[in-house]
This record gives C-alpha cells, sequence and structure tokens, in this order.
C-alpha cells in the first residue's frame, strides 16, 4: 500500500512540474495528449461552450465566453495546488506519516493538511515532523510552494502584455476595415488617390502581428479563449479578414500591393494553419461558401465602383477560390471550435462608420481651402491676409 502512494505521489508531482514547466516557461509548443493543462480545457471549455450558445441574447453570450479565458486561468492554477498538495500528501503517507499533532494521532487527512499548509508556506506548527525524511520533504515542498508562487506572478504580466499587443492592431483595423472588419471595406477605404503606400505599410504591419500572434499564442494556447474587448471584434476575423483581402490582392487586383500581400498571406496562414494544430483540429471544407457567385460579382462591382484596380479575366474567380482552399477550412474549423464567427466579404448592412464622417469633414475643409487658394489667386491683397494652409496630409 505505501508503495502505490509513493509512486501515486511522484506521478502527481512529475505531471504537475512538467506540465507547469511546458506550460509557463518553454517558449514553444508543448506535446503531449494526456498533459494535464490539456486535459483541463478539454473537460471544460465544451461545457462552457454549450451553456454559453443558450443565451440568447448576443451581447451576453458574448459576455460569458469573455469570462472564460480568465476564469480558466485561475482555475488551471488551482488545479496545480491541488494535485500537489495530493502527492505530497502521498509521499507523506508512504513514508509513515511521520509528524505528530495535538492529539497525538496522525492520518491521511493530516498529511494532506501538513502538505497544503507547507506548499502555501502557512507554517501553523501544529503538526510538526519528528524523521529527517519528513523535514527535509516539508522544506522540499515549501520551496515548491515558493516557486509556484513565483512563477504565477511571472506568468500573468505575460499573458496580459501578449494579449494587449494583439488588440491594440485589432482596435486599430475597425477604422480600416469596419467591424467586422471585411477585406471589401479594407481596399474600398484604401482606394484613394495615394493609398497604395498606406495600404503597403498596413499589410507589413499585419505581418509582423501575424508573427507576433504565432509566437504568442503556440507558446501560450490560453490566450486563444480570450475575447476582445467588443462584440464584433476577434483575432480570429481580423486574422481571416487580413488573409481575404491578401488574397484579393493576389488573385484579382492590377496594384503594387501584391508582392507585400503575398509575404503578409504566407505569415497568417502560417499562424492560422498552427493554430488549428495546437487543438487538433482538421480543416471544414464543406461549410457555407462564404463567398458565392452573387456576392463575388457584388465584391467585384463594389471594388470598381470605388476605383480599385480589378483584374476581370475569366480565370480571376478560380485563382481567388484556390487562394481561399489554402486557409477557409482551417478558419472555419476555428470558428466552430472557439465560437468566434468569421467576417464576410462584404459587410452585411449598411451603416455609417466614424471614418465617413471624418472624410466627409476633411472634404469640406479642402474645399474650403480650394476657394480661399482660388480667391488668393484673384486678390493679391487677401494673398496678405489669408494664411498659407498648415497641414495637407490626407488622413482619408
Amino acid at each position: 500500500m505505501h508503495v502505490f502512494a509513493l509512486m501515486a505521489g511522484v506521478t502527481c508531482l512529475w505531471i504537475v512540474l512538467l506540465d507547469a514547466f511546458q506550460t509557463t516557461i518553454l517558449p514553444r509548443r508543448a506535446t503531449g495528449r494526456f498533459r494535464l493543462t490539456r486535459l483541463f480545457y478539454v473537460a471544460t471549455w465544451r461545457p462552457w461552450l454549450f451553456f454559453a450558445r443558450r443565451i440568447r441574447s448576443t451581447r451576453r453570450s458574448e459576455t460569458a465566453f469573455s469570462y472564460y479565458g480568465p476564469l480558466s486561468l485561475i482555475l488551471l492554477l488551482a488545479v496545480w495546488a491541488c494535485v500537489m498538495v495530493a502527492g505530497f500528501g502521498f509521499i507523506y503517507y508512504a513514508i509513515g506519516s511521520p509528524f505528530r499533532d495535538a492529539n497525538g494521532a496522525t492520518s491521511f487527512r493530516t498529511d494532506l493538511y501538513v502538505s497544503g499548509t507547507n506548499i502555501f508556506t502557512l507554517g501553523l506548527g501544529d503538526v510538526t515532523p519528528y524523521t529527517a525524511a519528513a523535514r527535509v520533504l516539508t522544506i522540499l515542498e515549501a520551496g515548491t510552494g515558493l516557486g509556484f508562487l513565483a512563477m504565477v506572478m511571472g506568468y500573468f504580466p505575460v499573458l496580459y502584455s501578449a494579449f494587449s499587443r494583439r488588440e491594440v492592431s485589432i482596435s486599430l483595423l475597425d477604422a480600416r476595415a469596419g467591424s467586422p472588419p471585411t477585406a471589401a471595406e479594407l481596399l474600398r477605404r484604401h482606394s484613394h488617390q495615394g493609398a497604395e503606400q498606406s495600404l503597403v505599410v498596413l499589410l507589413i504591419e499585419w505581418e509582423r502581428w501575424s508573427a507576433e500572434l504565432l509566437e504568442s499564442h503556440i507558446s501560450y494556447p490560453l490566450l486563444c479563449y480570450f475575447r476582445s474587448q467588443h462584440t464584433n471584434q476577434s483575432w480570429l476575423s481580423a486574422l481571416t479578414a487580413i488573409l481575404d483581402a491578401s488574397s484579393l490582392l493576389i488573385s484579382g487586383i492590377r496594384d503594387s500591393e501584391a508582392p507585400q500581400a503575398q509575404l503578409t498571406f504566407a505569415m497568417a496562414r502560417h499562424a492560422l494553419v498552427d493554430l488549428a494544430q495546437i487543438f487538433s483540429l482538421q480543416p471544414i471544407n464543406n461549410a457555407a461558401d462564404r463567398l458565392p457567385p452573387e456576392r463575388y460579382q457584388r465584391l467585384f462591382d463594389l471594388l470598381c465602383q470605388s476605383g480599385v484596380s480589378v483584374c476581370r479575366d475569366n480565370l480571376s474567380r478560380q485563382r481567388l477560390s484556390e487562394m481561399r482552399a489554402l486557409y477557409e477550412g482551417y478558419a472555419e474549423a476555428l470558428s466552430r471550435y472557439l465560437s468566434m464567427p468569421l467576417p464576410p466579404w462584404i459587410a452585411e448592412g449598411a451603416h455609417k462608420d466614424n471614418w465617413m464622417t471624418v472624410a466627409r469633414l476633411r472634404a469640406e475643409t479642402e474645399s474650403a481651402n480650394a476657394i480661399a487658394a482660388d480667391s488668393t489667386e484673384q486678390s493679391p491683397a487677401l494673398q496678405r491676409i489669408v494664411p498659407p494652409p498648415i497641414d495637407q496630409h490626407h488622413d482619408f
């Protein structure tokens, strides 16, 4: 009996310490189908998903999903602590429960109690060890508790720092591609004169964002469950919208952004595929078509009306389909697993965004400047009164 208790205790400590090391310290993907962290998320995510989807209000349902990430982190730490307490308790029991309490009686419950006071470094002193092995184990467990506390204190800032960096770019995308972001809006809002360079810079930023997403979320898959600040935003919808826009630029747009779009597409797809593999998800290729023929025609009509240089040869739709086949299956698998809807190619409903108001005001300013410039040319006297424009940069 004592031999089995010793084996159980050592196994518990090995599982927890290895799992905590892989989850919080190891800067690469953790492997193993029977890791404690993986089993924990498999056991808790499906029930949470089931009940959160039953909430009728979209806002409340999204709020319920937003609680899961931070709450699961706290529960995971509690599971680690409980397993470590049980592991040392089994070891104490295996060496004969070498403790003395006020009543002089010892049991497995006393071993668990001593293990709990040691791991949390309480130091109550109402139960004392009386053998050398018990004293050594007590010191070892107290040191393990301090190390566990230090690990937790260092783990939280790393997670929330990565989360904040991820969300900054997602928030910035709202003014550039709408909410939820769509490829049509992204290209339409960058169709004005001189916007080519701005779009290239944006693609460069999202290439780096995809690389950072891959690095941080592979090391800390828990971040995939963290939701964005707003209901219509998510890291998955933003990543998919960038892939959609890059696919359009590669397959059907005649402009200078295509070379950078290829680099951004490669990095973004790499991140998407690897994150799907983290959860052992297979691509879903039988989902409803996000861009059926009628919406495809509407998409290209919208781009043409906006002044985007569209390549309308007979094979453009086929090229776009081939590009979509490289990533949409993985995006759909992640969407179903995380309950994060994918963005449409075109905004579903007509709504007035803030950027349109700003663009209208800027147009009025440019018109007023043009009138003032004409008046100045016609009247030299007004030239001394009207100051030159301070800034002629076009934000939109």
